[in-house]
């Protein structure tokens, strides 16, 4: 037996075929689905092995307790689980309040998943304290493309579009090894006599695909921006008529670029003016150019103003809307999209409705049977979130559903206190991942490959993985976990565990929404390999491309919005004088708890890469032991020695426990996000 389903990893959601193998067809095989469109058959060596968590022996097929006394596990069915779970959640609420009570989500759950979640959260619970491993992802292009074009779908175009450009340029984009599949298009661009330019402080794999590589200091992209937009107006390539009739805000951001002349920008960026001169006349020279911006760009400080200040550059040279042209984000998790779009993000409500709306609550409330007035308002982000737990103003409990925090989150040492500080800590999982060791309860669930549920993928492109094969006895699905602890909570409402009855339900939530799937079906998803949001009828075709007449604003026009260049939370100084930034490497995936379990994945653990002259600086060849300190604490690795990042910068891959005790904090003041790609370091021979 066959299955047409989808990757379980990145937001590219590449179509595949599972088909169950060997004896009692106990071997998931992954086999090409070449009509699916994004990646026509082609997988990355993630995909390719992603059957392999099936059957593994580390597969959690039992709920487990924690004795806090000793700290082990023991096994229990899941009504007693749920039980303990729901008792203790109802006691905590009981004495401290319903914002006692907190919910983290994952990026990579179905569409359906992240529905219920918030609806669980805010009905079965009642508290406004849910977020997710999403606000570390695309909030900060989420919240520039909200206030620009007022909606925000991370490619307002599909992403084969960018085979037709004329210049693709990606800022903080490793494009060829965060998803491999979709470097064809990047490839076929320049077959078509495109240009690709990388904007990157290391000249990473990417990079062997582009025509121009540009090597800023971290955290300077928006000066870069800004220089750039300087020589867009100084060069008189502003598209006039275009900024007069779709735009507003103009005048305001030229006065403030006129101050951003090549020299300026030079001694910030590092970039010479002869290379920004490149960059600005390849942009104007053409008119279907696409900026597409990622986490290396956006996971700072002031990452939404960084996609600002290229949006504006974009809106400056007519781009947004034009065919084969504009600004877009590259969406990082599975389901990063869809994820938020739907209630697991603080301040939202399905739909990508906001939580303050009164005429949001008043529809949402009205799909779920309760009143508006019972929902709660809007939460913490996920940080705050995270640093507020066990506090006495915060939450005493906190249920986990799909992300490895302990892992994944900055300053983790910190937020590994704040878990163990909490009453009860809660965890589903696949594997007991380095979060669920430090559970109070660890609940096993469904993997992707043995449930149904749709995502939506960087392109807004909703999509439908199908069940493959039934899970190993003993485990359930999150929906499953949902709708049992809201039964013995005593929810006002009851929970489906049906997920194309949830599907359907979501559509009526949504209806009337920026993300309006109402005529989304799954029929239809497998029909057309694809729904567009926004489909607000069974009769509309859905919306590939947005922008082509107007922008999603309260008159129609995009906004220029002016940003200043203020340059990292944490700059270098005499005690740590490098700049710290982290990625991803081919092989694995997020934080890794399923990729570095699939015996077919290198996993060489982390590493240290340096510029030669660094190495030699502290006295260390490749391969060398090397310990590299921030002021939030170390970590030791091998070096790898390197011409291809900056001296003055050194990089590590984020995947495994530890690299994240090191990175910065600091948010984003509009989307939250924190620090991720810089802070100060210093580095010497172990």
């Amino acid at each position: 037996m066959t299955t047409k389903t989808h990757c379980p990893y990145c937001s590219l959601q590449c179509g595949m075929t599972l088909a169950n193998t060997g004896a009692g067809r106990r071997t998931l095989e992954v086999q090409p689905w070449a009509e699916f469109p994004v990646n026509q058959g082609a997988l990355c060596r993630k995909g390719w092995t992603s059957g392999g968590l099936t059957g593994h022996r580390e597969r959690l097929t039992t709920p487990l307790l924690r004795d806090r006394a000793t700290g082990e596990f023991r096994s229990v069915g899941w009504d007693d689980a749920l039980d303990v779970v729901a008792g203790t959640l109802a006691a905590i609420r009981e004495e401290h309040g319903a914002d006692a009570l907190a919910v983290f989500g994952g990026g990579g759950l179905t569409n359906e998943k992240s529905y219920q979640l918030g609806k669980f959260a805010r009905v079965a619970l009642g508290t406004s304290q849910i977020d997710y491993n999403g606000r570390w992802c695309m909030s900060s292009a989420a919240s520039a493309a909200n206030r620009a074009f007022g909606v925000d779908r991370g490619l307002p175009f599909p992403l084969a579009d960018v085979e037709q450009a004329e210049v693709v340029v990606l800022v903080g984009s490793n494009l060829a090894e965060t998803m491999p599949p979709a470097a064809r298009h990047l490839d076929r661009c320049r077959e078509n006599g495109g240009e690709v330019v990388v904007i990157d402080p290391r000249r990473t794999s990417t990079a062997d695909r582009a025509d121009l590589v540009v090597q800023p200091v971290p955290g300077t992209d928006l000066a870069l921006a800004l220089g750039v937009l300087h020589l867009v107006i100084s060069g008189g390539h502003v598209d006039e008529s275009y900024v007069a009739e779709r735009t507003s805000g103009w005048e305001a951001v030229r006065d403030h670029v006129a101050a951003w002349w090549p020299e300026r920008v030079e001694r910030v960026t590092g970039i010479s003016v002869p290379e920004l001169h490149a960059l600005a006349d390849l942009m104007t020279s053409h008119r279907r150019v696409m900026v597409l911006t990622a986490r290396g760009a956006e996971q700072h400080a002031q990452g939404s103003d960084t996609v600002l200040a290229w949006i504006n550059v974009c809106l400056a040279l007519g781009l947004p809307g034009r065919e084969h042209a504009g600004w877009g984000c590259l969406t990082g998790q599975g389901n990063g999209q869809g994820g938020r779009e739907h209630g697991q993000k603080s301040d939202q409500l399905p739909g990508y409705r906001m939580i303050d709306d009164p005429a949001a609550r008043q529809h949402v409330a009205g799909v779920w049977g309760v009143e508006a007035d019972s929902l709660p308002g809007k939460g913490r982000s996920a940080y705050e979130l995270l640093e507020a737990l066990g506090t006495p103003e915060g939450p005493k409990a906190l249920l986990v559903h799909g992300s490895n925090i302990v892992v994944s989150a900055p300053n983790a040492t910190h937020v590994a206190e704040r878990l163990e500080a909490l009453d009860l800590l809660v965890v589903c999982d696949l594997v007991l991942s380095e979060t669920a060791a430090m559970a109070d309860v660890v609940l096993p669930v469904t993997q992707w490959a043995e449930e149904t549920g749709t995502m939506t993928n960087l392109e807004g492109r909703v999509i439908l993985r199908r069940q493959a094969r039934r899970a190993p006895s003993g485990v359930r699905s999150d929906l499953d976990v949902i709708a049992g602890l809201a039964e013995r909570l005593g929810s006002p409402v009851p929970f489906s565990t049906d997920p194309e009855t949830i599907f359907a339900e979501l559509g009526r939530a949504s209806s009337g929404g920026k993300a309006d799937y109402a005529g989304i079906t799954y029929e239809r998803i497998e029909t057309e390999l694809g729904v567009f949001w926004p489909c607000p009828t069974p009769e509309h075709p859905g919306t590939p491309r947005l922008f082509a007449d107007a922008f999603a604003t309260s008159d129609g026009r995009a906004r220029f919005l002016d940003v200043e260049h203020r340059g990292p939370a944490e700059p270098c100084d005499g005690e740590f004088p490098v700049h710290l930034t982290t990625g991803r490497v081919l092989a694995q995936y997020q934080s890794g708890a399923q990729t570095r379990r699939i015996r077919e994945l290198p996993d060489g653990g982390a590493f240290i890469e340096m510029h030669p002259l660094l190495a030699a600086r502290i006295g260390v060849a490749d391969g060398m032991r090397v310990t590299i300190s921030t002021r939030r604490g170390e970590l030791t690795a091998p070096a790898r020695v390197a011409t291809t990042i900056r001296p003055d910068t050194v990089f590590v891959p984020f995947h495994w426990l530890g690299v994240n005790r090191l990175t910065h904090d600091a948010l984003d003041p509009a989307s939250r996000m924190p620090e991720f790609k810089v802070c100060a370091a210093r580095v010497e021979a172990a």
